[in-house]
């Protein structure tokens, strides 16, 4: 194992901080442009290319592999897609983890499962460098405008010494417990979200079986108790008949699975991975929301298969 360095005395987390940044995904285009935006010099790098062309110029630099990203910047975040990505970015020939470096601080940011984090944080920690789960709360809209609520796990001193980073992508950046935890929270959250997402269908659909406009239900509800923003984006995208993703319904098949595979147990949570897995195959690249689509299907599919039958 190589020397452990001092976290503490690290880094001086200024906008002279170099910033690597791994993924130009829906979140991490605008994440990334963020931080550009406010003064800090950012390396990108890719695994599909193409997306990185958007960023050259003088503020930016493009890498040629995590190696050489971690190897030219003090801290390197990665905005990726699942577990398989994350394994692959820190693992491969070229990976963050094959560079001769320590002393860096890692944050992943991309919304995967516990257990590949605390493999990551051991094999940083080998390295001589820090890991940090960061999982986001937020879509695109958030990320463009720096309102995102970031959850974090890992080890106090190096979440203290990147949280001014962060700050500049969010509106509430805390620190939840140890590596994992962030990862956890995430996982709690997103499950709501599907919980909240077939809540909303089910009850639209039902007040259309009643003959009750869903304008008029989405009213009442938006100035009810049970009015927030949420509710209210994904109430108008079903008004407006707008499924354009913002939060893609397969990544949500993906999260509710992530957490029915930890230690939370949903009774809800299991019925709404169902309905969202049943989805998928014809809405996944859809927004969140189109789940109403499903339900609907699966609404007229119950009528007429309990029609009698004529002879």
């Amino acid at each position: 194992m190589k020397n452990l360095v001092d976290f503490k005395k690290l880094i001086t987390m200024s906008t002279k901080t170099t910033i690597g940044w791994i993924g130009l995904g829906r979140m991490g285009i605008p994440m990334s442009k963020r931080l550009m935006n406010e003064g800090f010099r950012v390396m990108v790098y890719n695994r599909t290319k193409g997306k990185e062309a958007a960023f050259l110029g003088k503020t930016v630099s493009v890498s040629s592999s995590p190696a050489d990203l971690i190897t030219q910047n003090e801290v390197v975040i990665v905005m990726v897609s699942d577990d398989r990505a994350i394994q692959e970015i820190f693992t491969r020939k070229d990976g963050l983890l094959s560079a001769e470096v320590s002393g860096r601080i890692i944050i992943n940011m991309s919304t995967v499962s516990p257990d590949i984090s605390k493999k990551m944080a051991t094999l940083c920690l080998r390295q001589g460098s820090q890991y940090l789960d960061a999982p986001v709360a937020g879509s695109v809209k958030q990320a463009e405008t720096g309102t995102l609520v970031v959850m974090a796990g890992g080890e106090e001193a190096a979440f203290q010494r990147v949280k001014p980073i962060l700050e500049h992508l969010s509106k509430l950046v805390l620190r939840v417990g140890g590596t994992g935890a962030g990862n956890n929270a995430k996982l709690a959250v997103n499950t709501l979200l599907g919980i909240m997402s077939q809540g909303l269908a089910e009850v639209v659909l039902f007040a259309q079986q009643k003959g009750i406009e869903t304008e008029d239900l989405l009213n009442i509800i938006g100035n009810s108790a049970m009015g927030n923003v949420y509710l209210k984006i994904k109430g108008d995208a079903i008004l407006s008949d707008n499924f354009q993703p913002a939060f893609a319904l397969k990544h949500i098949v993906k999260d509710l699975h992530l957490a029915s595979q930890s230690v939370l147990k949903s009774p809800l949570g299991e019925t709404a991975l169902k309905t969202f897995q049943e989805a998928e195959g014809e809405f996944g690249e859809e927004d969140i929301i189109a789940v109403i689509k499903q339900l609907e299907k699966e609404q007229i599919h119950s009528v007429v298969t309990a029609q009698p039958v004529r002879v």
